[in-house]
């Protein structure tokens, strides 16, 4: 098995109440939760930053298939949201991804790139069996990486 990022995504919180800072390999944001859940709304809550990265992928893999077959589409844009809801005691969510295309695509070309943004990495792995793992590390070998 071999990680997808070299680096992990390193989060911290302090005592600012629910203000989380996020490294990645170029930098740092804030992500909080919003004013009506007792943050301060500073940053995007954890529910935008999922649907941020299935929005991200979708226009890139979008893009990048569109550059490949040398269509004109000077823009794509999507919307995308999420519900959840209960059956039979197991909780399902529910992702929806509104795509719109500038410049004359037809109906078949279309078709093919709603395949295409289902084929984005991200949306496989939303659709795809998940497991969440978790470790606990003791604070002088976070640096090392040591699980366990």
């Amino acid at each position: 098995m071999q990680y997808k990022l070299e680096k992990p995504v390193h989060g911290a919180i302090g005592t600012d109440k629910y203000q989380v800072t996020i490294e990645w390999r170029n930098g740092t944001f804030v992500a909080d939760e919003p004013v009506r859940s007792g943050g301060k709304d500073s940053g995007p809550d954890p529910y935008t930053l999922l649907l941020s990265s299935l929005a991200t992928c979708t226009l890139v893999t979008l893009r990048m298939y569109i550059e490949r077959k040398g269509w004109d589409v000077p823009q794509i844009t999507v919307n995308v949201n999420m519900f959840q809801s209960k059956k039979d005691e197991e909780n399902i969510t529910v992702f929806d991804r509104d795509i719109q295309f500038t410049g004359d695509l037809t109906l078949e070309q279309k078709d093919r790139l709603l395949e295409i943004a289902a084929a984005c990495p991200v949306s496989k792995i939303l659709e795809g069996n998940v497991k969440v793992r978790n470790f606990v590390m003791k604070e002088e070998d976070v640096e090392k990486q040591i699980k366990y």
